[in-house]
């Protein structure tokens, strides 16, 4: 689960089922009754309809975990503080595992490391930002924990190609006002 719908959707299938909850949070449920075998497989059903998956492998759910944790820190978080916190030790003190052992697990899974999976929801989330038109590139610098804004220009143009001033001009040619849509001179 990374949004509030899914964990409307999640408790709205509980409640269906019959199915009391102590907690619904992003990428986890706890619930106060012993699921029965026919209850994990209605609840399985459930939420599958919803478009969302029941995980009950313990490592699927830590992997899970660390991606809401990167999302909620990248994309939701409006306490400055959570994105000036060193990434590890913010990751290993939600978690309550040592960094290293995440690390390796989110890699063996996924394929990529926890560090390139939060490079690139960073880089989309100052896209975003970029588009949104509110902030310069040095507000964007230090609102995304970077130590320049040279740093978040090489980082960005590693991953996209263009630089941050480049990918804004684009936006910027994207749309043309109707009347002049077929006036160019």
């Amino acid at each position: 689960m990374v949004s509030n719908r899914c964990k409307i959707a999640v408790k709205e299938a509980l409640r269906k089922l019959g199915l009391h909850f102590i907690v619904v949070d992003l990428g986890e449920v706890d619930i106060m009754e012993t699921l029965t075998k026919e209850q994990h497989e209605d609840l399985k059903i459930a939420l599958h309809s919803s478009g969302l998956e029941l995980m009950d492998d313990k490592r699927a759910v830590l992997i899970e975990k660390i991606k809401n944790a990167i999302v909620e820190m990248v994309h939701h978080a409006e306490d400055n503080e959570i994105v000036k916190t060193n990434f590890s030790d913010y990751l290993s003190k939600k978690l309550d595992y040592d960094y290293t052992y995440l690390a390796n697990l989110f890699s063996e899974v996924q394929g990529t490391s926890i560090e390139q999976f939060l490079i690139a929801h960073k880089i989309e989330r100052i896209k975003e930002l970029i588009i949104y038109d509110e902030l310069s590139i040095t507000e964007i610098a230090w609102k995304m924990n970077y130590s320049s804004v040279a740093h978040l220009s090489n980082q960005f143009k590693k991953m996209t190609g263009l630089s941050p001033i480049h990918f804004k001009q684009l936006k910027n040619k994207r749309r043309s006002p109707i009347e002049e849509i077929g006036n160019e001179e």
